[in-house]
């Protein structure tokens, strides 16, 4: 090692020579991932034609050039082929690793992940492989030295050299047109694979976005929303927002492993037709109380308007939001009272980062004890089955099944290790519910107060399957295993709003995180012109008399369908 550090010490090269042995490595070792999809796609065309495969990576490495040779000149060449070459190592370990896609959202998610949660997918294999792909390389451009030309000779060298590049592009474009749109075009999935540039276009896109456009105009919905219910007793609703939660890991599903051996007995209705607005947290907690669809999600708009949380608070109900996943609420919990659960050590549930979702119990039979308002929700954030430390999700007490995955890297257990592991934060996310479920029902035969909880995951998560990992992918391509998620409906046996053998009969109907924010506001009794009686999946199993409480009449609907 010792010896070859000596070497490119002394090794004197031009920028030109720089640009060219970087950019080599950047297009055809970083970004084998993409290579290697693009070949598969390829041959496995009818009659494909093999020169049109062997010019795929010529035609990246002669864009990687030009891209790069643009910038990177005379004293910028260095830092700015390292950082390339830094950001591309990271990447080439997420995709390879993972299949994570660093596209648009999954910037927006890395952007607003907390310390912590990054800090969990740091391990002794990924630290391994950046220093050996990325600080490596980078070591090594850092020690050659470079000969720079006069300045103006230096960037005639430099046109000459993208000239050049741009000329066997554009020769390799035109002869294989017709491949590379054809395959483009029915595999645009393709493109979040090229490192780096899709994540750089990605990040300028979310930078401009969210820094750079002016804030829209605060959209009110509804200035006087109202509940309609029968206020002779108090009502409690706890919405228990789940998090890396797949529906096909629940057996209240199918699902063979007994994951919900405490709800089942409960009287829970399981939603199993169920699908989420996105695939990662930061799009689809915004997404799911919004307004908006997922067609037409967008956060910039879904944050200057109310949202249901808002609507339901200005309806006069008293609403807490708690949360045990280090306050990302995405900024729909912004205008009532939060609750962030304290990670402190001394609480036996925690660990100094992270708590078991038990600790929202704590929080939670406080508020119940001190009910003030006739109407109340109760909104909890789990930390649930987030990845990649499954095994921090759960006590070591609680594992039911075995063998699991005591590590990050979760690639390198074996396939039964991190089932289990996962299943095991399934199965105790179970246990929480029924332990909340058991609080509400205490309520009812010692207060006399109605209550009833809904549980949603805000997205799923891969577990190997097709080699992908985690969470995040593009939606437009993401397996079910991200995008299938679970919902759960309980209440109380006085409930008097909704027939639950119609819910039952209702259960495997196809439904989404479209239908969430009528939904909450059907639960709570919200009257107001926001709400949209045909996206209310609880609408046909509601009593007439509390439909008659809720829906806005024609012409109030109307107002806010543009």
């Amino acid at each position: 090692m010792k010896k070859i550090i000596f070497y490119f010490k002394d090794l004197t090269i031009t920028t030109n020579q720089l640009l060219f042995f970087t950019s080599c490595y950047i297009a055809l070792v970083l970004n084998l991932p993409f290579l290697t999809k693009a070949t598969k796609v390829i041959t496995a065309l009818d009659n494909y034609n093999a020169l049109f495969l062997m010019s795929l990576p010529i035609f990246l490495l002669s864009l990687t050039i030009i891209i790069q040779g643009l910038f990177s000149f005379r004293w910028l060449t260095k830092p700015l082929l390292i950082t390339t070459v830094i950001i591309s190592s990271l990447i080439f370990y997420g995709t390879i690793t993972y299949g994570i896609v660093f596209d648009y959202g999954m910037v927006q998610n890395t952007i607003e992940t907390d310390s912590a949660e990054a800090l969990s997918y740091v391990n002794l294999p990924g630290t391994l492989f950046f220093i050996f792909f990325g600080v490596l390389p980078s070591f090594i451009i850092y020690k050659v030295k470079l000969t720079y030309k006069p300045f103006f000779k230096e960037l005639l060298s430099r046109i000459k050299v993208i000239t050049f590049s741009f000329g066997v592009a554009l020769l390799i474009a035109s002869i294989f047109y017709s491949n590379y749109a054809s395959v483009g075009r029915n595999n645009k999935d393709l493109l979040g694979y090229i490192t780096p540039y899709k994540m750089l276009d990605a990040s300028y896109k979310f930078v401009r976005n969210h820094y750079f456009y002016p804030p829209l105009k605060f959209k009110v919905l509804d200035t006087a929303p109202s509940i309609m219910r029968d206020s002779s007793r108090k009502h409690v609703r706890v919405m228990v927002l789940g998090e890396t939660a797949r529906a096909q890991s629940f057996s209240l599903n199918g699902y063979t492993k007994p994951t919900n051996q405490y709800t089942e007995k409960q009287g829970v209705i399981s939603f199993s037709n169920m699908s989420s607005c996105g695939t990662a947290t930061a799009v689809s907690v915004p997404c799911m109380f919004s307004r908006l669809s997922k067609d037409n999600y967008s956060k910039r708009t879904a944050t200057a308007q109310q949202n249901a949380i808002d609507l339901i608070h200005l309806a006069g109900a008293d609403v807490l939001w708690i949360s045990n996943n280090n306050g990302s609420c995405k900024g729909v919990c912004t205008r009532v009272k939060t609750i962030q659960v304290d990670t402190d050590k001394s609480n036996p549930l925690c660990d100094g980062e992270y708590c078991y979702d038990e600790a929202l119990l704590i929080p939670l039979k406080v508020k119940l004890n001190t009910l003030s308002h006739e109407n109340t929700l109760i909104v909890l954030h789990m930390i649930g089955s987030h990845g990649p430390t499954y095994f921090k999700r759960y006590p070591k007490d609680k594992s039911l099944f075995t063998p699991d995955c005591q590590r990050s890297d979760i690639q390198n257990c074996s396939q039964e290790q991190l089932i289990n592991t996962y299943d095991n934060t399934i199965a105790y996310t179970d246990l929480v519910l029924s332990k909340i479920i058991n609080e509400l029902s205490t309520l009812d035969k010692k207060d006399n107060i109605e209550s009833s909880l809904l549980y949603i995951s805000d997205h799923g998560e891969s577990l190997g399957e097709r080699g992908v990992y985690l969470h995040g992918l593009p939606y437009a391509f993401a397996p079910d295993e991200q995008t299938h998620v679970p919902m759960l409906y309980w209440s109380d046996s006085v409930q008097t709003d909704f027939n639950t053998k119609c819910l039952s009969a209702l259960s495997k109907s196809p439904i989404s995180h479209d239908n969430v924010f009528d939904t909450l506001l059907s639960i709570m009794s919200v009257k107001t012109k926001a709400y949209h009686i045909e996206s209310d999946p609880f609408i046909d199993c509601k009593s007439e008399h509390a439909i008659a409480r809720t829906t806005p009449s024609p012409t109030l609907n109307m107002e806010i369908i543009d």
